[in-house]
């Protein structure tokens, strides 16, 4: 199916930020509740082509904010290129990553990439991006970059290599760039169980081990994807610890008045997958921003945001960052609650 979309191409993710949404791309949002009340768990489900938002309908999917994220990600990456790390050993991961991003992208967007393959010559063309590359499969070196970060560097969202070993996980490769507070550079080399370990609560209750299982038999072909999300003061991608001091300060200003406009929430739709030849797994984390104002276009959205954020689990609370200005977002969302029973499920009504 053609996919025709109105890129913008002016917009900024950082201050002064500047950044709109159409009302198509907030009824795409992939709002994260399907119930009232909100605790960490897997709620992992087959990433297949389709779901209750359009957002979910495509293997990597591409909105009207395409050309500028890619901008942003250029720009964090020439500020600091060890946001793109790729241990040596995961060099076949990475031609793994380049099959699956450029098959996908040209069958799920036909007008706007396209892929020709002889043999191992390969011919990839990303028209918004202006991109035409003639390259040898296998072959770093025809490239202008690592061939993992090349097309990385094409798609919205954040991409780390998992290798699998000693009945773990590795985080042993990835680019980074629009993280909620964790850092590649930090959790490059550590397992599974390491990178998770701030969660609170869900060692007690034995989420990750389950998740690890599962993780560990994932076969390829059979991608899976979950929803995680926290909550960001202004529409800012990069929220990583190297650059706290810039954006952290932010979290103090929040106030009854601005909160419908400062607030957003963050939603990332991870996906997983496996890799065919490296046995690696491909963990792609693609972030969305909404603010309250806009949530609160849709009324199951504002009724059940309200209701999730005003019963959240305080330890939650705190290490999701949100305690400096949860009550204020509380405030403005409970003018639209009038206790109203809500279907289950993300979609919009």
């Amino acid at each position: 199916m053609m996919q025709e979309i109105p890129f913008r191409t002016a917009g900024s993710y950082r201050a002064p930020y500047n950044l709109e949404n159409t009302t198509a791309t907030v009824l795409r949002f992939p709002f994260p509740f399907p119930e009232d009340r909100y605790m960490y768990s897997m709620n992992v489900e087959p990433h297949v082509r389709e779901g209750e938002v359009d957002s979910l309908r495509r293997t990597f999917d591409v909105d009207e904010h395409y050309i500028v994220e890619c901008q942003e990600k250029a720009r964090i990456l020439s500020e600091d290129p060890r946001r793109c790390i790729v241990l040596p050993h995961m060099h076949e991961a990475e031609w793994d990553f380049v099959e699956l991003a450029m098959e996908s992208l040209s069958q799920d967007y036909p007008n706007l990439f396209h892929l020709a393959r002889n043999g191992r010559y390969w011919h990839w063309i990303n028209r918004p991006l202006d991109i035409d590359q003639h390259f040898v499969f296998g072959d770093a070196d025809t490239f202008p970059h690592g061939p993992f970060a090349f097309m990385a560097r094409q798609m919205q969202g954040d991409f780390t290599l998992q290798d699998q070993r000693e009945n773990d996980l590795w985080m042993d490769g990835g680019m980074v760039t629009s993280q909620a507070d964790w850092s590649l550079k930090f959790d490059l080399g550590m397992s599974f169980r390491q990178w998770h370990a701030p969660v609170p609560k869900a060692g007690e209750m034995g989420i990750f081990d389950r998740a690890l299982r599962f993780l560990l038999m994932l076969q390829h072909g059979r991608p899976v994807r979950r929803l995680n999300w926290t909550m960001t003061i202004n529409p800012r991608l990069d929220t990583s610890p190297e650059n706290f001091t810039i954006w952290g300060k932010d979290r103090a200003t929040v106030t009854n008045e601005n909160a419908q406009d400062l607030v957003h929430l963050r939603v990332e739709l991870q996906t997983l997958f496996r890799l065919p030849r490296s046995n690696a797994i491909l963990f792609c984390v693609r972030c969305y921003l909404l603010p309250l104002r806009e949530i609160a276009l849709v009324p199951k959205w504002r009724i059940r945001l309200h209701r999730v954020l005003r019963d959240l689990d305080p330890a939650l609370s705190a290490y999701k960052g949100l305690d400096l200005y949860r009550a204020q977002a509380v405030s403005y969302l409970s003018q639209f609650d009038h206790g109203e029973t809500l279907t289950c499920g993300i979609g919009p009504e």
